[in-house]
């Protein structure tokens, strides 16, 4: 499997199980509805975990925008391979929101709201306040990218397309955690998109697919959670670099 096919691939994977998990909770009619935020922030951790375990060995499992760039400003990814990395995680973003869609279309249909609709595929502010709203989105991404920075799953070597120490299911445990602890202590805000492919892309998914009764994409917003996790992601970075040299 080559990086950019395990990009798209782990990134369809963690949006579909993400999204489903949101889906399943919100929507009219589901098992889940109405189980609230632990099961969200659970499933979103776990849907890392499976991302992860597929591209992890392939590519290093970035899944992100915002790691991609971090690990090329921490000089541990060729810049050269960023813009690969970013078209198949935007590709495998838009894939996993169109099988959430699939799954759960009749649940969309019996759902009234349709900010809750909204909500399966791209994130809204609890209070909306754009600067507060940036300044989640930063924070969350910096502890997202500068703890990654440490995991071995920074430690991919891009020459030899190989993983030092590897990064199987066991070493993708610390990665989940990490996420579901961002989801329970600072998610609260803005939904915790840090990630602008899981944000954008699926919000174009939404735009583009016949939902009925949908609300509109709310693209005034959607600047936040792609220029916030990049943000976040660089100063991580940066901190990185000068406490690493």
């Amino acid at each position: 499997m080559t990086p950019f096919i395990a990009e798209i691939i782990g990134t369809m994977f963690l949006i579909t199980l993400g999204g489903g998990v949101v889906a399943n909770v919100v929507l009219n009619k589901t098992k889940g509805n109405g189980s609230g935020w632990i099961v969200i922030t659970t499933g979103w951790a776990l849907a890392v975990y499976v991302g992860v375990v597929i591209a992890g060995p392939y590519s290093g499992a970035h899944l992100n925008p915002a790691v991609t760039i971090a690990l090329a400003i921490a000089g541990k990814f060729p810049w050269s391979s960023v813009p690969i990395y970013v078209l198949g995680e935007f590709i495998g973003a838009m894939l996993g929101a169109i099988l959430v869609w699939l799954v759960y279309k009749n649940h969309l249909d019996e759902t009234e709201d349709p900010i809750l609709k909204r909500a399966v595929f791209c994130t809204d502010p609890a209070i909306r306040n754009p600067l507060s709203n940036l300044i989640s989105e930063i924070i969350g991404t910096f502890f997202l990218v500068f703890t990654i920075l440490y995991f071995t799953s920074a430690s991919f070597d891009y020459n030899q397309e190989e993983t030092i120490l590897g990064l199987g299911s066991i070493g993708a445990i610390p990665v989940a955690f990490l996420v579901w602890a961002i989801g329970l202590s600072l998610g609260g805000t803005t939904g915790y998109a840090i990630n602008p492919a899981r944000d954008l892309g699926p919000r174009i998914i939404h735009a583009l697919l016949p939902i009925k009764n949908k609300a509109s994409n709310n693209w005034r917003y959607a600047i936040i959670p792609i220029i916030g996790p990049i943000i976040g992601g660089i100063l991580a970075a940066l901190l990185f670099n000068i406490l690493t040299t």
